[in-house]
């Protein structure tokens, strides 16, 4: 098991190579599925609305998904995932703003190459030309921007409020992308909640019906693994009890009983 000390060590030369031919490729998709809309006819003005708000839903769950997906299961000795891209998710449980020190590779090179997905998707339905695939095509297209800019938006999240860009923090207030007020209730031992990093508006929805729980049980039913054995190691040998960072303003509205209480055991004070 890596120590949270190898964390940062590991992001190695190839990964990086991995990360800008993986941003090439999802620009290129992104552009190609672009340019087919266009090209076809198949952008309307009218069902703009609806396509932009199902491909944001769906870059949303897709944060959501892969987050928890990589918080949870694995280790960073994992064959070619446990390097790629587990290590990152343990590192960022163990310092928060590490992330907020990143380039732009090592910041987006993920999630431009998971914007490939949908971009794919929409590129198989762009050229039926049929009202359904110009709705699917569409939606693809936004979601592949969002899930492009995911990681950009998760890092803004943990900016200082000195260091950020005016138009963000509006978009943040605003709700239109996430902000520090709603993501920091992730950052609760045992970050177990709120994996939507987009928006984070799936992540109501998502806690009420406890998707995630549910998962988890199924998974552990069936392998005998339990979830977020290494991370639960890696965040208790960082230096004491998690503390919120400063910058980040408490959540608004009541915390869950589920949240609370973990905060109450970790002591962690209100920030503000």
């Amino acid at each position: 098991m890596s120590k949270p000390r190898d964390f940062a060590s590991g992001y190695a030369r190839s990964h990086q190579i991995y990360e800008v031919v993986g941003i090439m490729l999802g620009a290129a998709c992104m552009a190609r599925l672009g340019y087919g809309l266009v090209s076809t006819g198949l952008v309307s003005g009218w069902w703009m609305p609806l396509t932009v708000f199902v491909g944001l839903m769906g870059a949303d769950f897709m944060s959501g998904l892969v987050h928890w997906l990589f918080d949870t299961w694995g280790s960073t000795s994992t064959p070619i995932v446990g390097q790629l891209a587990i290590r990152t998710f343990r590192e960022h449980h163990v310092d928060a703003r590490t992330m907020t020190k990143h380039g732009f590779v090592e910041t987006n090179g993920h999630n431009i190459t998971l914007s490939m997905v949908p971009s794919t998707i929409g590129l198989l339905a762009v050229h039926h030309g049929t009202l359904l695939s110009a709705l699917v095509s569409m939606s693809c297209f936004f979601m592949a921007l969002c899930v492009a800019m995911t990681s950009q938006i998760h890092k803004w999240a943990h900016l200082p409020e000195e260091q950020m860009p005016r138009v963000i923090r509006k978009l943040q207030d605003a709700g239109l992308i996430i902000g520090a007020r709603h993501h920091n209730r992730h950052h609760v031992r045992p970050h177990d909640s709120y994996y939507c990093i987009t928006v984070g508006w799936m992540n109501g929805p998502l806690e009420f019906v406890r998707f995630f729980r549910v998962l988890e049980r199924v998974i552990t039913a069936i392998t005998g693994v339990e979830p977020r054995e290494e991370d639960a190691a890696a965040t208790a040998e960082a230096a004491g009890p998690l503390q919120p960072e400063r910058h980040c303003a408490p959540p608004a509205g009541p915390l869950s009983p589920e949240v609370a209480a973990a905060a109450s055991a970790e002591r962690i004070a209100p920030a503000g």
